[in-house]
């Protein structure tokens, strides 16, 4: 895989502090960046384009608002296609995802997977950081979503990933009805039932140093009531198909 044939999407909204040198570790890996930019009031924006200025291998995408991370995502993989990508990654922008693990997931997108997922929940993978409580809502929230939808992925919520440039363009991301983090768990769906090879590549995953966290309760509802949504579709169509 030619490393400049990878890019790395990032989404960002006030991650000022961060994006420098998230920047910079990403491109010692040779792979490109585009850092997609929902109109930060902290700057964000205005430094990304001065590294893209400096950088021909960062590119800047600027939106007009905040609208979630799903078509954040969205618009970011319209660029990247476009820009003839064979890898396309999804990157949080605030160090939880370590630049170091970027290798191993476009490596196993280069041994034949549709898919490769940074998961928390296979062997080797952990989330040092974080409290009991914590652990115990991410598993459960995954285990839910394993079970209403019927896949075999671990660690659904991920926003760590590679996907392989036709994979991506196959499943209609556009037409992805959640906003919030609920996406990467529309996205595993979608690439499971699609019969899409996924594989998850296992990551520590730590809490951001600087700045502050997206999450919020709304994040968190509109995946759960999506999930439950889909999973009782799905089990009617399931009980449908037996008559």
């Amino acid at each position: 895989m030619r490393s400049e044939r990878v890019v790395v999407v990032v989404p960002t909204y006030n991650e000022r502090e961060n994006i420098s040198p998230l920047a910079a570790s990403i491109r010692l890996h040779g792979y490109r960046l585009l850092i997609v930019d929902d109109a930060s009031p902290d700057g964000t924006g205005e430094l990304a384009d001065a590294l893209a200025s400096a950088d021909a291998g960062i590119d800047v995408l600027h939106r007009a608002r905040k609208e979630g991370l799903g078509p954040a995502y969205a618009a970011g993989f319209d660029r990247a296609l476009s820009a003839d990508a064979d890898v396309v990654v999804e990157m949080d922008a605030d160090f939880s995802h370590s630049p170091a693990d970027l290798p191993r997931l476009v490596a196993a997108v280069d041994e034949g997977a549709d898919l490769a997922i940074g998961s928390r929940y296979v062997p080797g993978g952990a989330t040092p950081d974080w409290p009991l409580l914590r652990r115990w809502i991410s598993r459960g929230g995954n285990l839910y979503a394993r079970v209403m939808l019927g896949i075999p992925v671990r660690d659904a919520t991920a926003g760590f990933r590679a996907y392989a440039a036709d994979a991506l363009r196959a499943l209609s991301y556009r037409t992805a009805q959640a906003s919030g983090y609920g996406f990467q768990v529309e996205m595993a769906w979608r690439a499971v039932r699609s019969g899409m090879s996924v594989v998850e590549v296992p990551i520590v995953f730590r809490d951001r140093r600087r700045g502050q966290s997206k999450m919020g309760p709304g994040i968190v509802l509109e995946a759960m009531w999506l999930v439950t949504r889909w999973g009782v579709s799905r089990r009617i169509r399931e009980l449908a198909s037996r008559r």
